[in-house]
């Protein structure tokens, strides 16, 4: 199991420490769907992991949309007629409302007030807000800061630029030695904001990172693009390579002190439903799984019906769910290094067993084979059997080609560590076979 040291507090903890370091390096970027703050980013975890990366031109088709001007920026502010700064994006890159048009103009209080947001119940905090899909502009700030604006005139500036460009991914493929990928997608187009979602960026590259110094059973890709629309490409320019695709997961918000959250995928009842909800269970008891709705993250393009694809979604508080939520208050001091180390440790065990999951076949199925004779089973008899070969006699019952793996685990109690284990000295012994699992043939039984 390819990550199975990850199991191990400590270790995780120490992958949490490294990650934290990269959330620290990344928060200062100023991210948006499109332009350079996503190449930055993308530059940051290259220094982890190589990264295949994608430049989409404004104008391409992408399923039902198209991919969007670039948006990048260099400056902006609001300032008094003394020419100090009262609202200031070089100070904290909240402040411009995202994708916000250029504006360069002398404005009466009464004119700015449209173009201004701020959160009444909480006065010292700055929202996040966008403006992806229609050409507006505007800033945001403490609202206790804008009740004391004054009535100006004030010079209000945005140095933005909005032209043809192109919209921009990474991938980090890990190749495995069997048929059959996985998918883990996390967004990279959230501004300065910690728990949505440098944690999904940080937790995907330190995993990827490990991975690759094992070796995996299945191909595994890890797809760093921006939230909605960068699905959205990928799905529109991978569509006739998706039938590998075995199991996948979004993540992202993974340092809040809010308990582990599942989000079932569209079906409910996929390979990728299963394993999480098994590792959850059995490694955490506050941790909680929710069904499907489509809104949300991304899994809600990988499961919309025209791909139906066995992706679920892994958060801590769902997006929405916690105060800080999209406004300056998600930062670095919101996320606990601890958390965030249980949430490497419980993916690190989801994607081990995601990666050797697999439906198992009897060779011997009629009556029970001979272990003893292959060294599998005690040579003195009269007493129970051992944990061990407990499990090889539960796998050798249910592999009968309806039952992978983890099914076996959940039926019979045992540990799916144990059950791999037995699998695997069964398969050496040359009774029990891996079965063809592929979607189209199996779509019933392996998803």
């Amino acid at each position: 199991m390819p990550l199975q040291h990850l199991r191990d507090p400590g270790a995780a903890r120490g992958i949490a420490d490294a990650a934290f370091e990269l959330m620290a390096t990344l928060f200062p970027i100023c991210r948006s769907i499109t332009g350079n703050g996503v190449r930055a980013t993308l530059d940051c975890v290259e220094r982890w992991i190589p990264l295949e990366r994608s430049e989409v031109p404004t104008g391409t088709p992408v399923l039902d949309w198209e991919v969007p001007r670039e948006w990048n920026i260099r400056d902006a502010y609001v300032a008094d007629r003394d020419g100090r700064r009262l609202i200031d994006f070089k100070a904290h890159n909240l402040h411009v409302v995202n994708y916000s048009v250029p504006v360069r103009r002398v404005m009466t209080r009464e004119e700015l007030e449209p173009h201004l947001y701020s959160l009444p119940d909480h006065p010292d905090w700055i929202p996040y807000r966008t403006s992806y899909y229609r050409e507006h502009w505007g800033f945001c700030l403490r609202h206790r800061d804008r009740e004391t604006l004054g009535p100006g005139p004030f010079e209000v500036v945005i140095d933005s630029e909005l032209a043809p460009g192109h919209l921009t991914y990474g991938e980090c493929v890990i190749a495995g030695t069997a048929p059959g990928e996985a998918l883990i997608y996390t967004h990279v187009c959230h501004p300065s904001l910690a728990n949505d979602n440098l944690t999904g960026i940080a937790v995907a590259a330190a995993l990827a990172r490990e991975l690759r110094a094992r070796q995996p059973r299945l191909t595994w890709r890890f797809v760093f693009g921006p939230g909605t629309i960068g699905s959205i490409t990928w799905l529109a320019r991978n569509e006739a390579r998706l039938s590998p695709l075995r199991s996948g997961l979004v993540i992202g918000l993974l340092g809040d002190t809010g308990p582990l959250t599942y989000k079932r995928s569209r079906r409910g009842n996929t390979v990728t439903d299963r394993i999480v909800e098994y590792v959850l269970k059995t490694g955490s008891a506050s941790a909680r799984t929710i069904d499907f709705e489509p809104y949300g993250y991304d899994e809600r393009q990988f499961c919309s019906p025209g791909f139906d694809l066995p992706v679920g979604r892994l958060t801590r508080s769902p997006n929405g769910t916690y105060p800080e939520y999209h406004s300056s208050a998600d930062d670095l001091s919101l996320v606990k290094v601890e958390r965030l180390a249980e949430s490497i440790e419980t993916l690190a065990r989801i994607i081990s067993i995601i990666d050797v999951n697999r439906p198992v076949l009897n060779l011997s199925p009629k009556g029970e084979p001979r272990l003893g004779k292959r060294g599998l089973y005690r040579s003195t008899g009269g007493m129970a059997p051992g944990e061990f070969e407990h499990a090889l006699l539960w796998v050798l019952s249910l592999a009968d080609g309806a039952h992978d793996l983890v099914a076996i685990a959940e039926r019979s109690g045992l540990a799916f560590e144990l059950i791999n284990e037995a699998a695997a000295a069964l398969e050496k012994a040359t009774l029990l076979a891996t079965i063809d699992d592929s979607i189209e043939k199996r779509k019933g039984i392996v998803q």
